[in-house]
């Protein structure tokens, strides 16, 4: 399904992004194209290189997203989770679909790097677990009848069968907290890009399969 334009329910997401990426907004009343152009060139290992510090702040792919609406197209920054922001990101991550995760630690990002290998590492909630217990030690054992994957970001936003819709990185780790019973961090939160930073990191050089297919 995932690989099959035809068969993977993430395209209709692509193709609403395809459009928006037109669409006229803001008080400039311009689009993503008028700026960026071909998305297929422009936009192509975009993706592969965030999060990424942007203007004194890291940013993942939404929030440079919404970076360029307000700044550029000044307009409204997009929900998290919106129908809106998920096309719109499903539509520029497969620009880069195929190509090589290529973040890497440098002095801009060494700070934010360590705080989100920190939380990796850090046990949390009332099941007192972290990421690494499970996505680590325990990766392909199985719990509750499911394999436990290595927690590698690389088919995100994803369509879960399980969410019937598609889906952010950020409300998969937000399901994760509530796994474990913890407080889970907020949408598009510092702790949110350090967590998505350090696993885009740990995942350097496998291939970005954007939109993926999951149970």
């Amino acid at each position: 399904m995932q690989d099959d334009p035809n068969l993977n329910p993430a395209q209709f997401w692509v193709l609403d992004g395809q459009s928006l990426w037109q669409e006229k907004a803001g008080k400039l009343n311009i689009s993503c194209a008028s700026c960026h152009g071909d998305s297929g060139h422009s936009m192509r290992g975009v993706a592969v290189r965030l999060p990424k510090m942007s203007q004194g702040k890291l940013q993942t792919l939404e929030g440079q997203i919404n970076q360029c609406r307000v700044s550029r197209q000044h307009a409204a920054a997009l929900t998290y989770e919106s129908k809106e922001l998920l096309a719109l990101t499903a539509f520029v991550g497969t620009q880069s679909k195929g190509l090589p995760i290529v973040v890497s630690e440098t002095s801009a990002n060494k700070v934010p790097l360590q705080k989100g290998r920190q939380w990796f590492y850090t046990r949390m909630g009332q099941l007192n677990l972290s990421c690494a217990q499970c996505h680590e030690d325990r990766a392909g054992l199985k719990l509750g009848g499911s394999v436990i994957p290595q927690a590698h970001p690389t088919a995100y936003p994803i369509y879960r069968l399980e969410w019937q819709g598609l889906g952010s990185l950020q409300r998969r780790l937000r399901n994760c907290m509530s796994g474990v019973r913890a407080q889970q961090f907020e949408y598009g939160s510092p702790e949110m890009a350090q967590l998505e930073l350090f696993l885009m990191w740990r995942a350097r050089g496998m291939t970005l399969e954007s939109p993926g297919v999951r149970p």
